[in-house]
C-alpha cells in the first residue's frame, strides 16, 4: 500500500503570511506610515477607545482607521461621525481574523501613503487574530474588566503578541471580582515586555498614557 503523504498546511499558510507581513511592514516604513493592530474580544471597547484617542492625536498625525468585521459598517460609521477621520470597513467574508494580504488590500483602498498613523481594528476574537501577523508596526491588545483577570492564562498567544495591553472599563472595577495585580502578574508570565495601561473609554481616565505610549512608539520607529 502506498504511503500516505501528510502536508502541514497550517504551517505553510503561516510561513507565507509571515513573509508577506514583513514585506508590508517594510513598505509602510518606506511610506512613513505607522500601523497599529488593535485586537480584543467583541465588546471590550475597541471602537470606544478610538473615538476617545483620535481627537487627542489628530492635530499631530494624519489618521485613518480600518474597521474589520464579518459584516456591517457600524464601527466605520461611528469612527467617521465621531472623529471626522477617514474610515473604511473591511468585510472578512466570515473569517475571524485579518492576515497580511487582507491588510494590504485595506491599506491600498484607504491610501496609506497619505497618512502618518493608521489604526486597524481587527475582528473581535481572542484567538484567531493573534495567529496572523498583519504587518503592523505594533500590536495593541484590549481586555475589559468584565472579561475576568485570568485571560492571559486562557489565551496566551494573544497576550504574547501584544506590545501594549489596555485594561479597559476600570470605572466598573468596584462591581466585578477582578484583581488587577493578578492580571498584571499573569500578563508578565506570558509577556514581560508588554506594557499594561489601565483606562476607561467611558470617562477618559488613563487615555493620556496611551497617547504618550503611541507618541514614544512612533518616535522610536522613525529613528
Amino acid at each position: 500500500m502506498e504511503e500516505i503523504r501528510i502536508i502541514e498546511v497550517k504551517q505553510s499558510v503561516f510561513a507565507d503570511n509571515d513573509e508577506k507581513a514583513e514585506e508590508l511592514r517594510q513598505k509602510l516604513r518606506e511610506k512613513g506610515c505607522f500601523l497599529v493592530n488593535i485586537m480584543s474580544s467583541p465588546g471590550s471597547g475597541k471602537t470606544s477607545i478610538l473615538t476617545r484617542l483620535i481627537p487627542a492625536l489628530k492635530d499631530k498625525y494624519k489618521i485613518a482607521v480600518m474597521e474589520a468585521d464579518i459584516d456591517s459598517d457600524v464601527d466605520a460609521r461611528t469612527i467617521a461621525e465621531k472623529t471626522g477621520v477617514a474610515a473604511i470597513q473591511l468585510h472578512t467574508g466570515g473569517m475571524c481574523h485579518l492576515d497580511a494580504a487582507m491588510t494590504r488590500q485595506g491599506l491600498d483602498e484607504v491610501g496609506a501613503e497619505a497618512f502618518d498613523l493608521i489604526f486597524l481594528e481587527n475582528v473581535g476574537n481572542l484567538v484567531c487574530p493573534a495567529e496572523f501577523d498583519t504587518g503592523a508596526s505594533k500590536n495593541l491588545v484590549i481586555l475589559s474588566v468584565p472579561e475576568g483577570d485570568d485571560k492571559p492564562l486562557k489565551y496566551p498567544l494573544m497576550f504574547e503578541k501584544a506590545d501594549v495591553v489596555l485594561l479597559n472599563k476600570i470605572d466598573v472595577l468596584p462591581y466585578f471580582d477582578f484583581d488587577v495585580d493578578k492580571f498584571a502578574g499573569y500578563l508578565k508570565i506570558r509577556n514581560p515586555r508588554a506594557e499594561l495601561l489601565p483606562v476607561s473609554a467611558r470617562s477618559g481616565e488613563g487615555l493620556e498614557h496611551v497617547v504618550a505610549w503611541l507618541d514614544k512608539a512612533i518616535e522610536e520607529w522613525r529613528k
